[in-house]
């Protein structure tokens, strides 16, 4: 693989950059285990009295709300927040009365009155319970996916095999590839996983316990489960055991749907009613069912200084801090230098390119490091001395160094631009006669240069 390397070029001292450079999205933080002990001790209090319990102790809160205050909530177990969702009704219910948000029921209708009971219902019948609880669903489901990509991108994983000695450093997909490729054990696919720590320590205290991973049996020493588990192909997950469901993402997507419901979704059916009608592109932009669009959430977009770590959302506090901290000012260089906007684009990462490769890019003197380079650039006084045109000018460097660089986003035009009287300013662009596409393939410069490289070599 070409990943994390770098080929020279000796007949040309140049370097080639085989892997896709990207910039941190946000600061690298350490993954800790799952928050869910703690989680479990978050004290929940009832929404009508001051009773409180730990979140562990749910059921005992629940029970409460049905025999001290007759009060029964629907679909607890699809509340992504219950601790959220308690405190936000109890403020509800001290504002106005419990009827205004429940159904009321009344029991033993029929008999005396003495014995009627009424009973209050909360559930997502009520539109301002529906939109709470899809609320909770959208921050729990935002949560779990930062948490995942943490893990995706963490490389101090560090575990022993559970079925052998081999250890296994870096990232996590390196052992979960190992025990799928030479254990036949498959937890999924890394990218589906998450809380992955969590749940090797939860199939290892299995195996610790002499218990099969698949049937929950428990046998009398680790030859025999291993026998066993081999025999009855037990060496897999139980896809029905719903406490594995907090490891995999797509528990997460919907609220109130299993992963096999979510699974078996034919997208199709979104375009495509029960009478195959088929809904055309005008349609569908005018229909609101496709363009409401009031729920997507974009992330911003950080623009990173050239030659530092700093990072901002204002592409104009970025310019300000390349002039204030490092003497760079791009926006004079592309008044003085009456630089076009892809002239810019080539400019900006050829720079990216060579400090990411410890080279001046005024003298094209090398370095050990990056901070050796910087500190030469701004020393030697080269941060705003550029080489020749010729050198930066290329059409490789159309090319981002840098997959994210948001910083290519902020470039605009120079005024010059639309005005602009150089040579070719005046000639008109005609376009390509296609009639005759044969003749054109064979007279194609292309066809010259591909008999000139296979003649020269």
């Amino acid at each position: 693989m070409a990943a994390c390397m770098e080929k020279k070029i000796n007949s040309d001292e140049q370097e080639w950059i085989l892997e896709p450079l990207c910039f941190p999205e946000q600061p690298a933080t350490d993954i800790g285990t799952n928050s869910s002990s703690h989680h479990d001790m978050e004290v929940v209090t009832c929404v009508l009295c001051s009773h409180s319990a730990p979140l562990s102790e749910k059921d005992g809160l629940l029970k409460h709300l049905v025999l001290e205050h007759k009060l029964v909530i629907a679909d607890v177990k699809l509340i992504a927040d219950f601790p959220k969702y308690m405190e936000y009704w109890k403020n509800r219910i001290s504002e106005q009365p419990i009827t205004d948000f429940c159904s009321v029921i009344q029991t033993n209708s029929q008999g005396p009155v003495e014995k009627q009971e009424h009973y209050f219902l909360l559930c997502d019948v009520l539109p301002e319970d529906r939109v709470l609880r899809e609320h909770l669903q959208q921050k729990r489901l935002e949560e779990i996916l930062e948490q995942q990509q943490r893990e995706r991108d963490d490389d101090s994983f560090q575990r022993i095999c559970m079925f052998c000695n081999d250890e296994f450093t870096g990232n996590r997909s390196s052992l979960l590839n190992h025990m799928a490729r030479d254990h036949s054990f498959s937890m999924g696919l890394p990218d589906n996983i998450v809380y992955c720590v969590e749940f090797l320590d939860h199939l290892q205290r299995k195996l610790d316990n002499l218990q099969c991973l698949y049937c929950e049996k428990t046998f009398r020493d680790k030859t025999t489960l291993k026998d066993h588990m081999r025999k009855k192909q037990h060496r897999r997950i139980n896809g029905n055991n719903s406490e594995y469901d907090c490891f995999y993402i797509i528990n997460y997507l919907e609220l109130g749907k299993t992963w096999e419901e979510v699974q078996s979704e034919d997208d199709r059916e979104m375009v495509e009613d029960e009478d195959d009608v088929v809904f055309t592109i005008e349609e569908m932009a005018l229909c609101p069912l496709f363009s409401d669009w009031s729920d997507w959430q974009a992330h911003p977009v950080c623009a990173v200084c050239l030659f530092c770590e700093q990072q901002s959302e204002s592409m104009e506090k970025i310019y300000t801090h390349m002039e204030e901290t490092h003497g760079f000012d791009l926006h004079k260089l592309k008044t003085e230098l009456d630089l076009r906007f892809y002239q810019q684009v080539k400019l900006v990462n050829y720079i990216r390119r060579e400090i990411h490769q410890c080279r001046c890019y005024g003298c094209q003197e090398k370095f050990g490091s990056k901070p050796e380079v910087i500190r030469h650039v701004i020393e030697a006084g080269h941060v705003m001395q550029l080489p020749e045109t010729s050198t930066w000018d290329q059409p490789q460097y159309y090319f981002p160094t840098y997959e994210n660089d948001a910083l290519l986003c902020a470039l605009s035009d120079s005024d010059s631009d639309s005005e602009h009287t150089g040579p070719w300013g005046d000639v008109p662009v005609i376009a390509e006669d296609i009639s005759n596409l044969k003749v054109l393939k064979q007279t194609s410069i292309l066809s010259h240069l591909l008999k000139n490289t296979d003649s020269s070599s």
